[in-house]
């Protein structure tokens, strides 16, 4: 399936770009016959031109009709006319105040000399006129219409790729959240057999707490399945201290960590409420400090730092691991994306999602060094009037 969707995907862009081509190279041979005629157009004015003017001079002859009506039907092309025996300019089809304007009358010329050679009329060996003239305004907009083609086509791939990505991204959604659904379903039948045989613990002449540390990580089982089984819905949202909700996390992480781990953490004394959903904004910090654990190679400090940022409650996590490079800061969000040589790259992902799309916040780093550690921050909204 991979292999074909690849292959369809090369054969559009192979089929587009020889379309591309077709198109140019019409465009092109369409452009330079419109080129040709209006030269051809143009040599037959100046020889309309060169009858009138030989009129005025030779009494004897006589201007035809055909010759008038030739040079009053050229009403599209622009030109400039230099008189030479009376060093005069006069200009058709094109604004006569630019040409009373030398510097802007000699740039007008240069551009029609680029596009076309002048025409001189000459009557007897005496050159009588210079006809400098440029494209027609079709010739002009013919001009571009290669370049707006490409950019249509272009828009055109783009909508596509997007349209594809999205529709691939919304199957590997819902493939990783039927997984997270049914993982939950499998972890809740052990769940309860070993609540069962911790009761019947509770009745043995055994050391109670042995059987209170079980029924703890029973409990942090639950947390797991639960935030599972969340993962593909939207999470309810509750009003919680955010200060309360993350030294909870803290607490948890910090007791079952190793001691070379140095834990250090900071919040305001007054708490600071926020909409949240406590299961997976704990699961978020646990992935945070888990991946700087990570980062340190299970020896350092995690530091964790709650704000009162005016409008918004800020949470920072900072580690003193091996950093992030610069060109990786953005991506470490990305699914799949990891620096480890084991590991899924979905961490990071996960936590980005819980915050932005289930919680309406914003996490990035905030920044990194190599070799002194990072420091990742998220933003949540605050309510008021609490």
């Amino acid at each position: 399936m991979q292999q074909y969707s690849s292959l369809t995907r090369w054969v559009f862009i192979s089929a587009s770009a020889i379309i591309i081509s077709l198109i140019l190279y019409n465009t092109l041979v369409f452009f330079n016959q419109l080129k040709e005629n209006e030269r051809a157009k143009m040599q037959i004015w100046a020889e309309a031109q060169l009858d009138v003017a030989s009129a005025s001079i030779d009494i004897n002859s006589d201007v035809s009709d055909v010759s008038l009506t030739i040079i009053q039907g050229n009403t599209t092309t622009p030109m400039i006319l230099y008189s030479h025996k009376e060093d005069s300019y006069d200009s058709r089809n094109m604004d006569s105040i630019s040409i009373n304007d030398k510097k802007k009358r000699d740039a007008i010329i240069s551009q029609f000399e680029t596009e076309y050679n002048p025409i001189i009329t000459t009557f007897e060996n005496n050159q009588l006129s210079t006809i400098y003239y440029g494209n027609s305004p079709l010739i002009n907009k013919l001009k571009y219409y290669p370049a707006i083609l490409i950019v249509i086509l272009i828009l055109f791939i783009a909508a596509i790729y997007y349209f594809n990505e999205t529709a691939k991204s919304a199957v590997q959604n819902k493939l990783w959240a039927g997984m997270a659904k049914e993982t939950a379903h499998q972890i809740g039948t052990p769940l309860s057999s070993l609540l069962g045989w911790t009761e019947i613990l509770k009745t043995e002449n055994i050391d109670q707490s042995y059987v209170t540390e079980m029924l703890k990580d029973i409990t942090r089982l639950e947390t797991i399945t639960d935030r599972f089984s969340k993962v593909g819905s939207i999470p309810k949202l509750e009003q919680k201290d955010l200060v309360q909700e993350t030294k909870e996390a803290y607490d948890y992480l910090k007791s079952r960590s190793s001691r070379l781990i140095n834990f250090e953490i900071s919040t305001p004394k007054e708490p600071l409420f926020v909409d949240l959903n406590p299961q997976l904004f704990g699961w978020t910090i646990e992935n945070l400090v888990k991946n700087g654990i990570d980062a340190m190679k299970g020896k350092g400090t995690i530091e964790v730092r709650v704000e009162n940022a005016g409008k918004n409650a800020l949470i920072y996590i900072s580690d003193t691991g091996k950093g992030i490079k610069k060109k990786d800061q953005k991506r470490i969000f990305n699914p799949g994306f990891t620096t480890k040589k084991r590991g899924w790259g979905l961490g990071l992902s996960l936590a980005k999602r819980i915050i932005v799309a289930y919680h309406n916040g914003k996490i990035r780093v905030l920044k990194s060094t190599l070799g002194k550690g990072t420091t990742i921050v998220i933003s949540l909204k605050k309510i008021e009037n609490q």
